[in-house]
């Protein structure tokens, strides 16, 4: 199977968390100043952790065909710059205030168009059911952020022990609701809980995968422990965290993003440089950890991964389903 067509990254390519976009500016435009600031002021006066929840290893990995050779970024960047809203907004929020919160037990709940719901242990979910199930390392390019060697299970090789029914169209994917454990819920700066979406064969797509850890460990708090979605040809925002629950859907899921600003964030989310953001370009990116004034690179179609999936969307306007 052919490997994603990626452009070797210099380390002197990878984006200084101090100069990238934060998305609290995204809040003042879009008219969440102030709901943006209380959310600071809320976060204001924290003491980093010193010790983080002790972490697990995965042995015997087996590599993902669609694994880059790409030179990861450091476990300092993927576990400290992190977009997790229901810790706060600012980069380094869910670092800090994501640090006592309890992963497990969890459960996950399935339901919607399928012949066999029910709510599932973690455990049990993402196990290997089948010798021919695997859970992969598998190293990709985070769209606009940077190189991380997750670890997971195919997402479609989930699904399907549920049986979904030939009305199963999409997938509904929602986050756990508990501003007791994430404070950032406690602000309404998004519709909680936190919902995504995919088509269904999106969701089937073998390079589709429920992360249940990062650089051969189990998920950090801030990188949504227990389980979140890696779709890595698509922007970070179909990233989502903490799942409790999976629906298969004969509609199209409304994601939070969307619901939140449309005209800015759509449901596909596929990663196009030909189609800009209504308030910047996105046809050149700088890395994670680069210097301000380190050249971008050009953004390619599909964030790489055009290969395995333009043919998903042969027949669509990629200019009108943004």
């Amino acid at each position: 199977m052919a490997r994603p067509r990626i452009p070797s990254i210099r380390s002197s390519e990878i984006t200084d968390e101090k100069v990238f976009l934060n998305r609290r500016q995204f809040l003042q435009a879009a008219g969440f100043a102030a709901v943006g600031a209380a959310a600071a002021v809320a976060t204001s006066g924290r003491v980093w952790a010193t010790q983080e929840r002790k972490l697990a290893s995965f042995p015997d990995l087996s590599e993902s065909p669609f694994s880059t050779d790409e030179t990861p970024n450091s476990w300092e960047d993927v576990t400290t710059y992190n977009n997790f809203y229901e810790f706060g907004t600012g980069k380094d929020d869910p670092h800090v205030n994501a640090r006592d919160f309890q992963p497990k037990p969890w459960d996950v709940e399935i339901g919607g168009e399928c012949s066999k719901p029910g709510v599932v242990g973690f455990e049990d979910l993402v196990k290997p059911h089948t010798p021919e199930e695997r859970i992969y390392r598998l190293r990709c390019v985070e769209a606009w952020s940077m190189v991380i060697p997750w670890v997971g299970i195919p997402l479609g090789d989930v699904l399907k022990r549920f049986e979904p029914t030939s009305k199963a169209r999409y997938v509904r994917f929602t986050t756990l609701l508990d501003r007791a454990r994430m404070p950032g819920q406690r602000w309404p700066i998004l519709s909680w809980p936190y919902v995504e979406g995919l088509r269904m064969d999106e969701a089937m797509h073998p390079l589709t995968i429920l992360a249940i850890g990062v650089y051969g460990k189990e998920l950090p708090n801030q990188n949504g422990a227990p389980l979140r979605l890696v779709v890595p040809w698509k922007y970070g925002f179909k990233s989502i965290k903490s799942i409790v629950r999976i629906d298969f859907t004969e509609d199209q899921p409304v994601s939070s993003w969307h619901r939140a600003a449309p005209h800015e964030y759509g449901f596909y989310a596929n990663v196009n440089p030909d189609v800009d953001h209504p308030r910047w370009s996105q046809a050149r990116e700088r890395r994670i950890g680069a210097g301000l004034f380190e050249e971008k690179q050009p953004t390619l179609m599909y964030n790489g991964y055009g290969d395995q999936v333009a043919q998903l969307y042969k027949s669509m306007d990629l200019k009108k389903n943004y």
